[in-house]
């Protein structure tokens, strides 16, 4: 009886490891208070599926967290500003408006914007095995596709 209290942790723990809960943030001024962060999290072991969110903060004055959808462990999620200082989120062919002054301003967006989608600051993905932002210079987006 003993004896399967202390295995039963043994075979469950390889269950849990195979789920995906990170995290990564883009620093926007360069300081961990002003950042959009992506979070994916793996309900279910079974399923390669993740939920996506958008947590976009400018401490102290706000911080949200928005709803990006679903995805996979290996979805790429970029990040575009515009000129007016928002930005354009794209995940696959989805794309999301946000800005940071009040962190309540999301939308999601049926086509690309009339004024083109600004400049990419870079993607979310995976890189050595583990989610980060990958600022536009090293991150292999072509800046092109505006």
């Amino acid at each position: 009886m003993r004896l399967r209290h202390l295995l039963l942790p043994l075979f469950v723990a390889p269950l849990l490891a195979a789920c995906v809960n990170d995290t990564a943030s883009y620093s926007i001024d360069g300081t961990p208070e002003h950042s959009l962060s992506l979070v994916r999290e793996q309900p279910v072991f079974w399923n390669d599926k993740v939920n996506l969110s958008l947590i976009v903060s400018r401490m102290p004055n706000c911080v949200r967290r928005h709803s990006l959808g679903s995805g996979t462990a290996k979805t790429q999620v970029e990040v575009w500003q515009v000129p007016s200082g928002a930005f354009i989120i794209r995940v696959g062919k989805r794309m999301y408006a946000t800005e940071t002054q009040t962190c309540e301003g999301f939308a999601r967006l049926d086509a690309d914007p009339v004024t083109g989608m600004g400049e990419l600051r870079g993607v979310f993905r995976l890189n050595q095995g583990q989610l980060a932002f990958v600022p536009k210079a090293a991150s292999g987006v072509d800046a092109g596709a505006e």
